[in-house]
């Protein structure tokens, strides 16, 4: 396993020394390592990367070490990656929707978790020979808010639904589970203990014990205010389950992806132009790593560096736009940045290690970000 050793000691050692034109994505495995050992020492049961936030090599590296063994993935692809890094990983394939191709290459590389939406895709699995040790999740999806955006739309299966599915796991012969996901960027524990309670009535009603019960994803980072408490929600998870459950209390898995990546990398942009209307610029924006701003909204932890001055100004909102010749290319909203910033500095996004990478574009030929490795993000 060969782990990337640190060059610089943070962003702005290597700003102030290299003037990159280019926008830089600053990884501190430290970081990752260290929320990587928060969730294996905190979560009441097994935990899963969700490859598809980051899979990058030096991601899934890092998290191999700090004793992550377990991965969910989503495509034959990241299996590939997992594997070709740690052979004995453990492989969750929780996307629900498969071609019968995809269901062979899983069953060559020893998938132990497949997840349900539908009597078709059930009868896929069975079609395909996948073996009856594997464990098999229903999904469940309910309309619960608290998160940014529903997964619920795209997969899940009603409870009624649910109840007919999971009797037909049982009765195939694999090992009966469920699963949910309360949806992206969720802070509020509540959201879990409504889905826990509702698997454990689907179970009751179709008569059949789970052996595990995934939690998912949806894990809040750090993006504005204060961060999200995680250990609360662990503790929110853990009694749930008890008190819906009792005695017959499933295993749990959780498969976070943004909550375990997100805080151990920063995009450093430069500053290309302010206009006279006090627009800014910068060399990369919504088809690059900032992708997920027009969605999830604008993060309020923006460092300014600048080879020329401290910049201390006041905030000034500003309207923000990216490198390429499309109009939609700009950050929603306005964003309070130093009122003193000029032309040529660079500013720091703090928290964005989750899909900044993973859905970049190379529009108008932007898009190319340097991936730098520091001891610390600040």
């Amino acid at each position: 396993m060969s782990l990337v050793t640190a060059l610089y000691a943070s962003p702005s050692q290597h700003l102030l020394s290299q003037a990159p034109d280019h926008p830089v994505l600053y990884f501190a495995p430290s970081v990752l390592q260290a929320t990587a050992k928060r969730f294996l020492a905190g979560f009441p049961g097994l935990v899963t990367y969700a490859v598809k936030a980051n899979d990058a090599e030096e991601v899934l590296e890092n998290l191999m070490a700090a004793g992550v063994e377990a991965f969910d993935v989503a495509s034959p692809f990241e299996m590939a990656r997992v594997k070709a890094l740690m052979p004995s990983a453990v492989l969750h394939y929780n996307n629900p929707v498969r071609s019968e191709a995809e269901v062979a290459t899983a069953i060559a590389h020893g998938v132990a978790s497949y997840s349900v939406d539908s009597m078709g895709e059930l009868s896929k699995l069975v079609r395909c020979g996948v073996p009856l040790s594997a464990e098999v999740s229903v999904r469940l999806r309910l309309p619960v808010k608290g998160a940014i955006y529903d997964f619920g739309a795209k997969f899940g299966a009603d409870p009624e639904h649910a109840v007919t599915l999971l009797r037909a796991v049982a009765e195939a012969g694999f090992v009966p589970s469920m699963t949910f996901h309360p949806g992206t960027q969720c802070a509020d524990p509540a959201a879990w203990g409504a889905y826990i309670e509702t698997c454990a009535t689907v179970a009751r009603a179709a008569g059949v014990s789970l052996s595990r019960l995934n939690v998912g994803g949806g894990y809040a980072a750090h993006r504005t205010g204060a961060a999200p408490d995680l250990e609360a929600i662990f503790a929110a998870i853990e009694l749930a389950t008890v008190r819906a459950f009792g005695a017959e209390a499933p295993a749990l898995v959780c498969e976070p992806g943004r909550a375990m990546v997100a805080e151990s990398f920063s995009l450093a942009t430069r500053v290309k132009a302010i206009r006279e209307d006090n627009a800014v610029f910068l060399n990369d924006g919504i088809y690059g790593g900032l992708a997920e701003l027009p969605i999830l909204g604008n993060i309020d932890r923006i460092e300014p560096v600048s080879t020329k001055a401290t910049r201390e100004g006041a905030p000034v909102e500003r309207v923000v736009f990216g490198p390429t010749c499309d109009s939609l290319d700009r950050l929603p909203g306005l964003v309070p940045l130093a009122g003193d910033l000029g032309e040529g500095d660079w500013l720091v996004w703090h928290g964005l290690g989750a899909y900044s990478t993973a859905t970049v574009t190379r529009f108008n030929g932007y898009g190319a970000i340097e991936v730098v490795t520091t001891d610390r993000l600040s």
